[in-house]
Order: C-alpha cells, then structure tokens, then sequence
C-alpha cells in the first residue's frame, strides 16, 4: 500500500511537472511571455484549490449519498483503477505532440496580450493529476489504521520529492534517462499498478456477498511468496497478486488484461515526448 501511494504520487507529480514546466520554459525563452508568469502560478495556484476541493468531496460523499463505508470505497477504487489506465492512454495519445500544442497556445496567448488560457492550462495539468491522486488515496485512505496513515503520509512525501528529483534527471536528456524510457517504463508499471486496484475492488466485491467465488482457492502459492509478507505484500499491492485466487478473481484479472492489452493493439502509439523544459 505504501509502495502504491509512492509510485502514484511521484508519477502524477511528474506529469504536472512536465506540463507547467514547458509553460514556464517558452516563457522564459519568450520577452513577451514573461508578462503571463503571473498568470501561470495562478493557475498552479487554482489547479491544487480544485484538488483539495475534491478531496473534502470525496470524504463527505459517503454520508451525502447514503451509501455504505465499504461500498463507496469499492467504488472508488475501481475508479482510481479506470483514472490510472485512463492516464496510461491518454499519454500515449498526447505525449508527441504535447509540447507543440502547449507553445502554440501560449504564442497566441501572448500576441493577443490574452494570459486566461494559461492560467486554465495550467489549473487543468495540477488539477487532473492532482484529482487522479486523491482519488486513488482515498481508496486507499479508507480502510487505513493509524499507523498505516501515518507512513503513507511519508510516502506521499517522498514521492514528491522523487518526482523533482525525477524531473531534474529528465532536463539532462539522454545522458541519464529520457522521456521515452521514462514514459514507457512507467506505463506497464502503471497498467500493473491499476490491475492490482482493480482486484482490490473485486477483493471487496466478494467480501461482502456482492462477487460469488466460484472456486477457492484455485491454488496456493504461499509456501513460493505469501502475499501477507512484506515483500509478498509489496508485489501484490503493485501487481494484484494474490497467494490463494478465488476463480472469480482470477476471472476478473484475466478480463482486466484482455480488455487493456486490446485497447492497446487498437490504438495508434505516439511516440512519447522528446522535451528539454529547463529554462
């Protein structure tokens, strides 16, 4: 679990980074985009507002909408899983030409003296990826002790200081890692990372009497990696592995990939972005 909030909070923050950080580049390179640097940080300003907005949603939602603790966190959790395969495609679909549009809207932004569209940019960068995160944390959030709280908390933290560290790395170009390496390590982590929500919710499905098991289990595999060790633990929260699978679950993760690995085949890949965003 902590190891989930880590990875999460890292790569969403770098995805945030990595749009408002070609913002302030072409602002930088540009005199007549310097007047909309205050304009920018309104909108990273706004974009963490929505965030925290969302999150104080989100944890009054359940008494809103009369549902059950448990069942509105199964829900979330299969729409944490959906919002990170969701990032995965998006990505693919906009990392190529990502940075050519976010220029050529600001080179418009500034011949009409018109700085609203930055601010809006950059609103929707941290708000997406800051909404995508909270999401995911309060499926995680819910059902956390004390203690449990208290190292996510940390990992969160971590991960953010990863993310600019991350970020520094990526400015270096090819000498260390690129953003093409970069993206597509992370994307078959991501898939594996929204595979193991997904059995999360399925986990819940069947807890309470919603999901028959058909068969459990279909085997054990503890005495190889029990996955209520620490390392077994590990792996399975970024993986959905699990030591002893009812039929029904293995069903559903077979189904999860299916349905992912299609979407792949069917979608035109874009080559991932190639960008140097230091100033």
């Amino acid at each position: 679990m902590v190891g989930q909030v880590l990875f999460i909070v890292w790569r969403e923050s770098v995805e945030a980074l990595l749009v408002v950080g070609i913002l302030n580049a072409w602002m930088n390179q540009n005199p007549e985009g310097r007047a909309g640097k205050p304009w920018l940080w309104g909108g990273i300003v706004l974009g963490l507002l929505m965030a925290v907005l969302l999150a104080v949603l989100l944890f009054t939602a359940d008494s809103v909408f009369g549902l059950s603790q448990d069942v509105f966190q199964t829900i979330m959790v299969f729409v944490a899983a959906a919002l990170i395969v969701q990032m995965v495609f998006w990505m693919r679909r906009h990392g190529r030409t990502l940075k050519k549009e976010l220029e050529s809207g600001l080179a418009q932004n500034a011949e009409s003296a018109n700085w609203w569209g930055v601010t809006v940019l950059a609103a929707i960068a941290i708000a997406r990826e800051g909404s995508e995160t909270v999401v995911f944390l309060y499926g995680m959030l819910g059902s956390a002790s004390g203690s449990t709280l208290l190292h996510m908390s940390g990992a969160a933290l971590v991960g953010l200081l990863l993310a600019g560290l991350s970020f520094y790395i990526l400015q270096l170009g090819g000498k260390v890692l690129s953003w093409r390496l970069f993206f597509r390590i992370t994307e078959v982590m991501l898939l594996l990372l929204g595979a193991a929500l997904f059995m999360t919710g399925i986990d819940h499905l069947i807890s309470m009497g919603i999901l028959p098991t058909l068969v459990d289990p279909v085997w054990d595999s503890s005495f190889l990696l029990d996955d209520m060790s620490r390392a077994g633990g590990v792996i399975a929260s970024l993986t959905g592995y699990r030591a002893q699978p009812a039929l029904s679950g293995l069903l559903a993760y077979a189904l999860y990939w299916v349905v992912v690995l299609g979407l792949l085949r069917r979608g035109p890949v874009q080559r991932q972005p190639q960008v140097k965003v230091a100033a």
